[in-house]
């Protein structure tokens, strides 16, 4: 769920940053004329959001997310993977996995197409969730912003910015429990190595409802649950932190360029920051898959003593690299697929 944080962050940052950046003042001077021109700008964006679509919007990002999921999918493997190694493995022998030495082996193992095992299942997950989201964000937005006290208040900034954030983590919460067994298949596929034993997504989800019962589809949704809030707080919190910062000491500098680093290094706060609930989520993904034993028996803090007890605290932050590694590529992939497919599917041309 982390990079659905992040991508919201940055789409919405972004899409300032593209009806800012044309209004930069260049001089002292002309820094009135320059606000003026930015909140017409701001209102003729709002127009055009609105001629854009609802449907277009959300193909728009669902294209976006699909595309750079495709492209940041071996890393995304790789993550996975060194993240349920702790399960079934010897812990001693833990320490000598490498980025290199996993990707070498899944290429002379598996082959290379192996990077992409569960990105079909990512992609499909895509859609409904962003649908889900933007749906539910708008309805908790409307609902919150109803409430006495706060329907008076709409154009303070603390008291958007709280509406904001928790209609966007209500809203993330609601997409996640909705798709969620997307999200669990797409674990379970991504964890195979050598031995196959779910060959696809409709024969993963009858497998695991036949073996595990409806509610293992299900198996790991509290961490997931508990992470989107924090995730959604902190991405939306460093980014704009840190793009008030650079603006306000770097007002020359690109507004998109701004964005996607500032997007960048809020992915990589939010990643550190909820990293261990991702990999406690992972793992009670893959209790009992498989027909193995179950691991982790006694609940979400009881698999975090657990890890901490066998492989220490550095077990709780397994597979971080290559999660690093994805944040700045996935940033920037989203955000001018967003772009590009926003202008493809605009009604109308643009007047500049």
């Amino acid at each position: 769920m982390q990079t659905e944080a992040r991508v919201g962050v940055v789409v919405e940052g972004g899409q300032r940053a593209l009806n800012s950046g044309h209004g930069a003042s260049r001089d002292g001077g002309a820094r009135k004329f320059a606000h003026q021109q930015n909140q017409h700008q701001h209102q003729q964006s709002l127009h055009q959001q609105s001629q854009i679509g609802t449907v277009s919007q959300l193909l728009a990002g669902g294209i976006a997310g699909a595309v750079s999921k495709t492209c940041t999918a071996p890393l995304a493997r790789l993550t996975i993977l060194f993240q349920v190694q702790g399960m079934h493995s010897d812990v001693a022998t833990l320490s000598k996995a490498s980025i290199w030495r996993e990707a070498s082996r899944i290429i002379y193992e598996e082959g290379f197409r192996a990077f992409w095992k569960g990105n079909l299942v990512t992609i499909a997950h895509r859609l409904p969730y962003s649908s889900v989201s933007f749906y539910a964000y708008e309805r908790y937005k409307n609902l919150l912003q109803s409430i006495p006290g706060l329907e008076h208040h709409r154009e303070n900034l603390s008291a958007d910015l709280c509406v904001r954030l928790v209609g966007g983590g209500l809203a993330g919460i609601t997409a996640a429990s909705i798709t969620y067994p997307l999200d669990l298949v797409r674990t379970r596929l991504a964890a195979q190595t050598n031995i196959i034993y779910y060959r696809g997504i409709w024969h993963a989800l009858r497998t695991i409802s036949q073996e595990e019962g409806v509610f293992g589809l299900y198996k790991g949704l509290g961490a997931t649950l508990l992470g989107v809030g924090p995730s959604i707080a902190i991405s939306f919190s460093v980014y704009e932190t840190l793009r008030y910062s650079w603006q306000s000491q770097r007002p020359q500098d690109s507004a998109i360029l701004v964005s996607l680093a500032c997007g960048s290094l809020s992915g990589i706060a939010s990643s550190t920051a909820t990293f261990p609930l991702d990999l406690v989520r992972r793992r009670m993904q893959l209790e009992g898959a498989a027909g193995r034993a179950r691991v982790y028996k006694t609940g979400l803090f009881g698999t975090f003593r657990h890890i901490i007890r066998t492989e220490g605290l550095r077990g709780l932050y397994r597979g971080i690299l290559p999660e690093y590694y994805k944040v700045v590529p996935s940033v920037g992939i989203v955000f001018m697929t967003y772009e590009t497919m926003k202008m493809l599917l605009s009604d109308t041309p643009s007047n500049e």
